[in-house]
Order: structure tokens, then sequence, then C-alpha cells
């Protein structure tokens, strides 16, 4: 029996009859077809689908669509300014080279969000805490941790 959502998804109103079990994530790339949020594990280990819901870092494959109902979500593709000037945390990883697959980088970077939104100065102890929710098999994380430490420079400057 389909349940009518609305959530506010990157700044737009979305309404749409989902079934009760779909999954947020699920929701995100298979309804909205934001495929930035990736799914890696079904099991919230890699956090890889992590979005940003009321604030907060989630991992999208724990939540259920209807749980979102009435919420405000962000995810990968909602932070890149409208004319493409790209948000400073994405500027970070491609700067220095935060990425090599890519599968990780959408949850690595909504999860950095959260991070500076809540200690927009963290040292690099902090910055592996706060990280420490997703997986990546490829970078070994030092660029991460570079990348998300430009970011924080960055935001702090005001540039």
């Amino acid at each position: 029996m389909a349940q009518e959502i609305t959530l506010t998804v990157n700044g737009a109103t979305r309404t749409n009859q989902v079934e009760p079990r779909l999954l947020l994530a699920d929701y995100l790339r298979s309804v909205l077809d934001l495929t930035g949020t990736h799914v890696g594990c079904d099991t919230s280990n890699c956090g890889a689908c992590t979005v940003s819901l009321n604030g907060d870092a989630v991992k999208s494959c724990t939540v259920f669509a209807v749980q979102a109902d009435g919420a405000d979500v962000t995810t990968l593709e909602g932070l890149a300014s409208d004319d493409g000037t790209l948000h400073p945390i994405q500027e970070g990883f491609w700067e220095k080279h935060g990425l090599q697959c890519g599968f990780c980088t959408p949850g690595m970077i909504m999860s950095s969000l959260d991070l500076l939104s809540k200690n927009p100065n963290p040292t690099e102890a902090e910055i592996r805490e706060g990280l420490s929710g997703n997986l990546c098999r490829c970078t070994g994380y030092h660029n991460i941790v570079l990348a998300v430490q430009f970011a924080a420079e960055k935001m702090n400057s005001g540039s």
C-alpha cells in the first residue's frame, strides 16, 4: 500500500507515492534519479549512501523514505551552486586528489559537510574520526583528510 510523502530535496519540494519499505537511498536514486547517492553495502558499513537529513549526516540505506516525510534532504547534487561552482568540499576533493575510483566520494563529501558544519576547524584526528563511518578502498584516506582541511580553510576564509 503506497503512502504519499513530501520532502524538500536539494531545495525543491518533491511529493511522491512510495511503498513503506522503500529505503531513502533507493527513493533518491530510483524515484528522483539522484544517482550521486551510492549504495555500496546495504548494511550501513560503507557510508557511500550518506546524505544530509535535516542538517545531520545519515546513511540513507538505514532510513525508510516514509521516515523522511517532511524532512529537508541534501545530496551531493545539491552542493554545487546553480552556476556550477563547486562547494568548497567538492573543490577540496578535486584540488587535493581526494578520490580515485570515486565510489565512496559522495558519502565522504556529505560526511565532511556534516563535520565542518559542527566543527569548522577540525584537527587531523577530528577529521579522521568524523569520517570513520565511511570506507574507502582506494586512497588510504591521506588525500581525503587533505581535501577536508582545504575545505575548512576555504570556508573559514570566506573565499
